[in-house]
């Protein structure tokens, strides 16, 4: 017999399993130093960065939801299949999932370590070893997690993120009570344009990205579930965001006042992760570092697992010869391996692919909200991407060194954003595009 709804139980469990595969790595290392660099531009920078990592997810959630997580049906299959592989592989083996692990043995061990300098080499390359042994022990524990996805609610939801929130919160009323100091002046671009900053501080979350892989794995988790129906499947999925993006808003908040409040704790540090270490040992010593370990650990180990899943089920279904377990393990292995180049240059290397991904993200949410008011919603989608894409390509180019000079007259080329207005004025214009408003039949059976 067919499950129609949820428990109130399951229900509440669904949303803190969506907190807590959001709730990762970048999630808690960049508030604190953009709040920190932000100073009294805090409250500007911090919208800005709430509107790509809590309000995109928030909407691609939704917009998953809409299209019955076929988001990406009105695109060429093939040009799809890539769209997909490419997130895929940025979210999972090649840059946010190996970082769960690299700042979980920053924060949540390293801190304990009276040594960390020991080396191994292993064919011709240096390694270090307690960060190896850490990290290949944190994704074994995670793709334990991940072989079982049926098993990911009860113990994602209801027993992992009860306790990373109760850590969450008294982290957060501590620094309300225990602030490290006044908020400081701005510095750098937060001094002249700290809104456009914090937007694109909000994309190294990558938090938009999985929003449109994680509404996939959590409809396949309703279905295994017992909610076949698309309609309620949309109904939780919206539930699940809502309680999610609250969670994420209330952590980034926190961290943000942390940063701005952090004074002489945050001088010298390259990340938001130091500067939260910096805080927790001066306000509570040995226990803090334990509570902050804690925080960090589960927070990283729920996000990772969540990674390792929705990926192994992406890659299992585009290639179904091969196991759903055996994409789980080789993914994990890959993602320990990967996690050894170091957190500095795995962001480094991350922020022009961003730039160039991130626009695509944004403007595949806002066409699905859009697809009805289209008279021709194919040539409609396929447009819009294309031109997000052309621009996001010349941002990313940017920032990876590239003279791209020639085209500073654009607005907001200077600031990263140079493909906002021509992708917004390629959706007006499709919008009123002359046709008879209508879905082709195909279309319409295709997201059905």
């Amino acid at each position: 017999m067919q499950k129609n709804q949820l428990s109130l139980a399951d229900t509440l469990g669904l949303g803190f399993m969506t907190f807590a595969f959001f709730l990762g790595a970048g999630n808690l290392i960049f508030p604190p130093l953009t709040g920190f660099l932000a100073g009294e531009n805090m409250t500007f920078a911090m919208f800005g960065f709430l509107f790509t990592a809590v309000g995109l997810p928030l909407l691609a959630l939704i917009a998953v939801a809409k299209a019955n997580g076929k988001i990406m049906a009105l695109l060429p299959v093939g040009i799809a299949t890539l769209f997909a592989v490419t997130i895929f592989i940025i979210i999972g083996p090649a840059f946010a999932a190996p970082r769960t692990g690299l700042v979980a043995f920053e924060v949540g061990l390293k801190p304990f370590l009276d040594d960390t300098s020991a080396t191994v080499q292993i064919a011709n390359l240096t390694f270090n070893l307690a960060q190896l042994l850490y990290t290949f022990a944190f994704f074994s524990v995670s793709m334990v997690f991940a072989l079982f996805p049926g098993k990911l609610l009860d113990n994602v939801g209801k027993v992992l993120t009860p306790i990373l929130l109760l850590l969450l919160v008294g982290l957060a009323v501590s620094v309300i009570i225990l602030p490290g100091s006044d908020v400081q002046a701005a510095s750098g671009d937060y001094a002249s344009h700290p809104l456009i900053t914090g937007i694109l501080e909000g994309y190294n979350t990558m938090d938009a990205l999985a929003s449109l892989i994680f509404g996939i794995l959590i409809i396949d988790i309703l279905r295994k579930k017992g909610i076949e129906s698309p309609k309620i499947q949309t109904q939780y999925l919206i539930r699940a965001a809502l309680i999610a993006a609250t969670g994420l808003a209330f952590v980034y908040i926190s961290l943000f006042y942390l940063g701005a409040t952090a004074g002489d704790l945050a001088l010298n540090v390259t990340n938001g992760g130091q500067i939260l270490t910096n805080y927790v040992v001066r306000e509570f010593g040995s226990f803090g570092l334990v509570l902050l370990s804690s925080v960090v650990t589960l927070a990283c180990l729920t996000t990772a697992v969540g990674l390792l899943s929705a990926c192994s089920e992406f890659f299992n279904e585009t290639f179904p010869a091969i196991s759903y377990r055996f994409f789980v393990v080789i993914l994990s292995i890959i993602c320990a391996l990967v996690a050894n180049v170091g957190l500095s240059e795995l962001i480094s290397i991350s922020v022009p692919v961003l730039m160039m991904i991130y626009p695509v993200a944004i403007a595949l949410v806002l066409v699905t909200f859009l697809t009805e008011r289209f008279a021709h919603p194919v040539f409609s989608h396929r447009l819009v991407l294309s031109v997000a894409l052309l621009f996001g390509v010349v941002d990313g180019l940017k920032e990876a060194g590239v003279n791209v000079d020639v085209l500073d007259f654009m607005p907001l080329q200077h600031h990263g954003m140079a493909w906002l207005l021509p992708t917004v004025v390629t959706i007006l214009g499709c919008l009123f595009l002359k046709g008879e408003k209508r879905q082709d039949k195909n279309i319409a059976e295709t997201l059905a």
